[in-house]
């Protein structure tokens, strides 16, 4: 098997990865981290399926419904933090595996509690582990995949937390009306069993491994990596290509806010958190805003629910399909774009039916969904290994105060008795911001980790 001659560096490392062919290797990290994934997405939107019941349940006022969905959204914020400095001092796989745990034994938590209180307070740990776990999985992704697939390699991975929020839709659908919102955080507990599994079947980044100076367990996971690829393939592997890219500045936490990073910091921060200010302003309200605003039967309302999240899922499969074509940066302007206009008509038309709403709704979120998947994979392509993880959650704080503010804004914009078109307008005005700001994105299509970061 050829490898790279002489200590393994950054480059080299980056060139025994870059040659690999896709295999049942990388179908089964992808499987097994997308497994984790799901179940995050999964978790996330449990409290708003569970909300219009609980709404009649205990009685809530609008601000206690609030509090009740943006509680895990705050104990996101603070894990995305916790997990950036975690990923890139105890590993990837170490963080997304105990990520996983706090977040199966949480929802089994919330599945008992008995008031809006232990609820949401139980719902802010669940939260701690959502946040960390995604933006963390998603740098590792980056990590394994070549630089010439990277966008569709990630992106198709991404396709699965979508495939989450789906399933959480559907399974609610059925679940909900017959055996009550706590079956739901029951089944939410499963992702406990996948945290055990991870460290066992997914070897650590040998890209993190070199940089935190391990270099023996770097070259000794690049090995085990190559031979199982070999044999899936059961072909020799090609030669690596040397790489001159091999020095990846290490640096500090300070340096995402220095030279170069600043502006992609900041770039990268803004589309976070308009993208999830706009996705979360819609999607945690939309089951709630069908039973009270357009009188429809809670069924309904989650079938209609349901019908936006699957065109998010297709959203994805398009970026998937198109963003190493024509690159990160159009991608995304493109996609706000496409946000904006949805949903200008459901301002200008007046949002006036269910119907009407689940429609245009749908066509955001398509959009929205691709451009979440899209930031997923540029994050981590913008920051060199040392402080990847770090430089992801960074983002990832960013959406989830945008994940906090945009359902507070939808629920003071109804409790105080303003109109659809008003919250849907001010959704727009907020998509055609993130247009802008993408405009001044980086491009990073078809470079090396290395290359952008050396």
């Amino acid at each position: 098997m050829t490898t790279v001659a002489g200590k393994p560096s950054l480059g080299s490392i980056a060139a025994r990865l870059e040659r690999l062919p896709h295999s049942r290797w990388h179908i089964k990290v992808r499987f097994l981290i997308g497994a984790v994934t799901f179940f995050e997405a999964f978790d996330q939107l449990l409290a708003a399926s569970a909300l219009p019941v609980l709404m009649k349940e205990w009685h809530l006022s609008t601000g206690q419904a609030t509090f009740a969905v943006t509680s895990a959204s705050i104990g996101m914020l603070l894990g995305a933090l916790a997990a950036g400095w975690l990923g890139d001092h105890i590993g990837r796989v170490r963080t997304v595996a105990l990520g996983v745990a706090v977040t199966g034994l949480a929802s089994l938590a919330v599945a008992f509690s008995g008031s809006i209180e232990t609820f949401s307070l139980f719902r802010f740990v669940q939260g701690l582990g959502i946040g960390g776990v995604v933006p963390v999985a998603a740098t590792y992704i980056n990590e394994i995949a070549r630089s010439d697939k990277r966008g569709r390699f990630v992106l198709l991975y991404e396709m699965i937390f979508p495939a989450g929020l789906a399933a959480a839709t559907l399974l609610a659908v059925w679940v909900v009306p017959a055996f009550g919102w706590r079956a739901m955080f029951l089944v939410g507990a499963l992702p406990v069993l996948i945290a055990a599994l991870l460290p066992r079947h997914v070897e650590e980044s040998p890209r993190w491994l070199l940089a935190r100076g391990r270099t023996a367990e770097a070259e000794a996971a690049i090995a085990r990596i190559e031979a199982e690829v070999a044999r899936a393939t059961a072909e020799e592997l090609p030669a690596p290509v040397p790489s001159t890219d091999e020095n990846e500045p290490k640096g500090t936490l300070m340096d995402l806010f220095r030279g170069r990073y600043l502006r992609r910091t900041a770039v990268l921060s803004g589309l976070w958190f308009v993208a999830y200010y706009v996705n979360h302003g819609i999607s945690t309200w939309l089951p709630s805003l069908y039973t009270k605003e357009f009188d429809l039967d809670l069924t309904t309302a989650l079938v209609f629910t349901l019908v936006s999240n699957v065109t998010g899922l297709l959203g994805t499969f398009v970026m998937a399909m198109l963003i190493d074509r024509i690159g990160r940066r159009p991608a995304l302007i493109g996609a706000f774009v496409g946000t904006v206009l949805s949903l200008g008509v459901l301002a200008v038309a007046g949002a006036t039916s269910g119907g009407q709403v689940a429609l245009f709704a749908s066509c955001t979120t398509f959009f929205l969904y691709a451009i979440n998947a899209g930031l997923y994979l540029y994050s981590p392509e913008l920051y060199p290994t040392f402080n990847r993880a770090k430089g992801a959650a960074f983002g990832g704080l960013w959406n989830r105060i945008g994940v906090i503010l945009g359902p507070v804004t939808v629920g003071a914009i109804i409790g105080a008795g303003g109109s659809l078109a008003l919250v849907f307008a001010q959704l727009a005005v907020v998509g055609a911001v993130g247009a802008l700001i993408a405009w001044f994105a980086v491009e990073t299509k078809g470079r090396t980790l290395e290359e952008l970061n050396s």
